[in-house]
């Protein structure tokens, strides 16, 4: 009889074990299952944001070798400053076209914003080195001259 009880014992032993175990894996399971889905959306998040990462180094590359290849022709001398004509006009009317300041427009071609007002009311006449950049000026449109003086701000 003994044998039948200590049987009945081992499976009632078993059962519970068996039991637990089930149960401590159900609460292992409803604990951890919180922190993998945290750590999936972190890892969707890091990868986001690396490609964001790298769109925006290409972008800037890409800024910077413009603007390196633009400072080597101006200082090559290639810009179009030969044959090119001052007009009262036309510097106020490029100002207006763009949109900017006169401040802003000064920043842009490197003077003051009192020699743009003397230029634009005839008083002076720029020298060959600004009607370079009078020039160069010339080419752009609003959104890459909003550009250059975010560039110009970002670098003080």
């Amino acid at each position: 009889m003994n044998t039948t009880k200590e049987k009945s014992m081992a499976d009632l032993a078993g059962a519970l074990k068996n039991e637990i175990r089930r149960l401590a894996k159900k609460e292992v399971k409803a604990e951890t299952g919180a922190t993998k889905q945290a750590v999936a959306q972190y890892r969707r998040d890091i990868a986001t944001l690396k490609r964001q990462l790298r769109e925006q180094e290409k972008k800037l590359a890409f800024l910077e070798n413009r603007e390196r290849q633009r400072l080597e022709s101006r200082e090559a001398g290639t810009e179009p400053s030969e044959g090119v004509r001052f007009s009262v006009r036309s510097v106020k009317a490029q100002r207006q076209r763009l949109g900017l300041s006169a401040a802003d427009y000064a920043r842009l071609v490197g003077v003051s914003p009192l020699t743009i007002y003397n230029w634009e009311k005839g008083k002076t006449r720029p020298r060959a080195e600004q009607l370079a950049a009078l020039v160069a000026v010339r080419g752009i449109g609003k959104r890459e001259a909003i550009a250059r003086l975010e560039l110009l701000e970002a670098a003080k």
